[in-house]
C-alpha cells in the first residue's frame, strides 16, 4: 500500500526544518546560507516537470533523477502544505484530507477553504507548532509571501502562523519580494507560495496548453538571479493526473449503503459508516464494487500501514474515514447521491498514491546549489 520512494528521495516533512538547520550550518544535506527561501509550486509533480522540461528550462537546467522528494498521504494540498510548514506527518498535525468529519459534531468540514464557514479554530484544530513559530522562538525572522486573498484565511492561520504575511499579486512579484526579503533580512526564513500551476491543472489538465503556459510563467519568475548568500529550495506539495470524464466512477445509493458521510476528494475518499452498519459487510461490498478502480482499506489497516505517518494522535484518529477508497490508475470516485456535482468538471486531480502524485521536485538554487 505504501508508495515506493525512489532511492535517496527525501520526505517533504523535513524540508523546512532542514532549511533552518542550514541557516545554523547544521544541515547534513544543504550548505550553509545566510537566509533561506522555500518556494512551493502547488500541484507540480516531478514526473510532469520532467515531461515538460522544454517549457521549464530554469527549473530543470541542472535537475537530476535524485532531485525529488516524496510527499505525504493523502496527496492533497491541505495535508501536504501543512506537513511542509510544520515538519509533521498528517497523523500528527491532523489535516488528513480535503474534507473530513469533525468527530465532536459529526459533520464534514473543509480543511482547505472552510475554516470560517465550518467553524474550525486554526489554533486548536491544527495545534502543531509551525516552523515559523519555532524559528521566531529563537529570534529568527520569518515571512510568508502569497496572494492577498490568503492573508487572513483560516488555513493560513493554521499553517503559516508565526510568519509575517506579505501579500503580492503576480508570480514574478512573489519571487522578487521573497528574494528581497531574504537578502535584506540576514538569518531569515522566507516562504513563497505559487498556486498557478495547480489551478490550471484542475481546470484544464496537465496535458493542456493552459497548464504549460502556467508552468512557463512560473519558470520565468524563478529565472531571477538569487541574491548572494541566499539559499533557495523549490518543491511542491503534490503532483497531479488527468482524469477524463469516461474514467469517473460514480457511487450510487447501492454502493454507499451503510455510509453516513462521504469525505476526502475524488482520488481518495474518506467514508464514514452509519453507527448501526455492519463494518465487515460495508468493506466487503466496497471492495467488490470498486475492484480495479480503487484500493479499499479500513482505517486501522491504513494507520497500521503508516499511510498517515508513523504516529496518529488519538484526536486525529476519528477524522480518518472508517473506510478509505484510494483511486488507482487515472480514475476518480464521485458520490452520485450528492446534490452538488460541480467538482466533476475537474480534469487534473490528486490525492492517491501514484508516482505522478507522490513524487515532487526538490531543486536547490543560490547558496544551496553549491
Amino acid at each position: 500500500m505504501l508508495p515506493s520512494a525512489p532511492p535517496g528521495a527525501r520526505s517533504v516533512v523535513g524540508v523546512a526544518d532542514d532549511l533552518c538547520a542550514a541557516l545554523r550550518g547544521e544541515s547534513a544535506t544543504l550548505p550553509r546560507a545566510d537566509s533561506a527561501v522555500l518556494v512551493v509550486i502547488d500541484g507540480l509533480g516531478a514526473i510532469s516537470l520532467r515531461g515538460h522540461a522544454g517549457h521549464a528550462r530554469s527549473l530543470t537546467a541542472s535537475m537530476t533523477k535524485k532531485d525529488i522528494a516524496q510527499t505525504v498521504f493523502p496527496t492533497t494540498t491541505a495535508a501536504a502544505l501543512t506537513s511542509l510548514t510544520t515538519g509533521a506527518w498528517p497523523g500528527e498535525h491532523g489535516l488528513v484530507g480535503y474534507r473530513v468529519r469533525d468527530p465532536e459534531r459529526d459533520v464534514l468540514v473543509n480543511q482547505l477553504s472552510g475554516w470560517e464557514t465550518d467553524g474550525l479554530d486554526p489554533l486548536t484544530w491544527q495545534g502543531t507548532p509551525t516552523v515559523f513559530e519555532r524559528a521566531a522562538s529563537v529570534g529568527r525572522e520569518t515571512f510568508a509571501v502569497g496572494l492577498a486573498t490568503y492573508a487572513h484565511s483560516g488555513f493560513t492561520r493554521a499553517t503559516l502562523r508565526g510568519a509575517t504575511f506579505v501579500p503580492t499579486a503576480t508570480p514574478e512579484e512573489r519571487v522578487e519580494v521573497a528574494y528581497t526579503l531574504a537578502a535584506e533580512n540576514p538569518g531569515s526564513l522566507v516562504y513563497c507560495y505559487l498556486p498557478e500551476v495547480d489551478k490550471a491543472g484542475h481546470k484544464h489538465g496537465v496535458a493542456s496548453a493552459e497548464w504549460v503556459a502556467a508552468l512557463e510563467r512560473i519558470d520565468g519568475a524563478l529565472s531571477l538571479r538569487v541574491p548572494p548568500r541566499v539559499g533557495v529550495v523549490v518543491t511542491s506539495d503534490h503532483g497531479m493526473v488527468d482524469v477524463p470524464f469516461h474514467r469517473q466512477v460514480v457511487l450510487e445509493e447501492s454502493h454507499l449503503a451503510g455510509i453516513r458521510h462521504v469525505g476526502g476528494e475524488p482520488r481518495m475518499l474518506h467514508l464514514y459508516r452509519e453507527p448501526h452498519a455492519d463494518a465487515a459487510l460495508v468493506v466487503t461490498r466496497l471492495r467488490r464494487d470498486l475492484e480495479g478502480a480503487a484500493d479499499v482499506v479500513t482505517r486501522s489497516e491504513a494507520v497500521q500501514a503508516g499511510l498517515f505517518g508513523p504516529v496518529v494522535r488519538d484526536e486525529v484518529l476519528e477524522r480518518i474515514g472508517d473506510v478509505l477508497a484510494i483511486a488507482t490508475g487515472v480514475r476518480a470516485l464521485y458520490d452520485g447521491t450528492a446534490d452538488d456535482q460541480r467538482n466533476r468538471g475537474m480534469v487534473g486531480q490528486h490525492g492517491a498514491l501514484t508516482p505522478d502524485e507522490t513524487r515532487v521536485p526538490f531543486l536547490r538554487f543560490g547558496s544551496f546549489a553549491s
